[in-house]
């Protein structure tokens, strides 16, 4: 059996971790806030590009001058997986769920004879799929020194994502991140972003309207596809920063409460403990008067 002692120092053991825990709660409560306006903020934008690409891609698709990021190789034989976690950790199930998804798409794509190249964004999801894709890995960057997610961070990942592809180094690029739903759930997503696909568009009609564009589509398509590729993963990246803030205050919550019922179980075992020795020691005294 533990000794008061022991008992005691648990106790304020545990007591600081749940301060510890509460004050993470607060901080990611407040980063919460500018994180899901930032993330619900770039939706529309997102949104609106695709359905203008999607429109201008139509009128293109499968000709001969349409852009390499819009048709593809007409390959899958190499496929990469751009995974986009966070740099820290204690946020439940946020980033394993992310690496999860990926590690069973790499493992599919490699029991069908495909190459399979990795390209990670973020520390928790480099370190994990390096144990067992260590070879797969191609690239990593590590955004932790950065205070915030920038479109420059995203434009800087899309040119090197592009120059591979121009490069000839892969065929299919699919990337990996969790949407913002609410504190209580985030969805992991995979999303195809080369060759560019448009969901939600239209389907081409008798009562569609026909425009003209200047310059023509091939031209604005070559220079907004790369743009909407590093929107994408802008977008991504905002959704994943609202996925961790609203991960991790769920998960800090847990653990206060956690924290409280142990200090609750610990401090009934502590006072009966106390209680146990002092009627022994009263035993004692009586005992030992009657002897005498």
């Amino acid at each position: 059996m533990a000794s008061l002692k022991d008992l005691r120092n648990r106790i304020a053991s545990v007591k600081a971790t749940q301060k510890i825990t509460k004050a993470m709660q607060m901080v990611a409560a407040a980063k919460l806030r500018r994180a899901q306006t930032a993330a619900e903020a770039a939706r529309p934008y997102a949104k609106r590009m695709e359905s203008v690409l999607g429109n201008i891609a139509s009128a293109v698709s499968g000709g001969p001058d349409a852009p390499l990021l819009l048709t593809g190789t007409g390959k899958d034989n190499v496929h990469l997986l751009l995974v986009l976690t966070a740099e820290r950790g204690l946020c439940g199930a946020f980033n394993s769920s992310i690496v999860r998804l990926a590690r069973e798409r790499a493992t599919a794509l490699l029991a069908q004879g495909k190459t399979v190249k990795i390209f990670c964004v973020g520390r928790k999801g480099y370190e994990p799929l390096r144990r067992q894709f260590e070879k797969q890995i191609v690239e990593f960057v590590e955004l932790r020194a950065n205070k915030g997610v920038t479109f420059a961070d995203a434009q800087a990942i899309a040119e090197k994502i592009s120059g591979m592809f121009q490069a000839g180094e892969f065929d299919v690029a699919t990337m990996f991140f969790s949407r913002f739903q609410s504190v209580i759930s985030q969805v992991p997503t995979a999303q195809q972003i080369i060759p560019a696909t448009f969901t939600g568009v239209a389907a081409a009609s008798g009562a569609a309207a026909t425009y003209e564009y200047e310059p023509d589509e091939n031209e604005i398509l070559a220079d907004l596809l790369p743009r909407n590729l590093a929107v994408q993963i802008f977008t991504a990246l905002l959704e994943n920063g609202a996925s961790e803030q609203g991960a991790r205050m769920s998960a800090m919550d847990n653990a206060t409460r956690n924290a409280g019922e142990m200090i609750k179980k610990q401090t009934l075992t502590y006072n009966r403990t106390r209680q146990a020795m002092i009627t022994k020691e009263l035993i004692e005294i009586i005992s030992g008067a009657e002897a005498l």
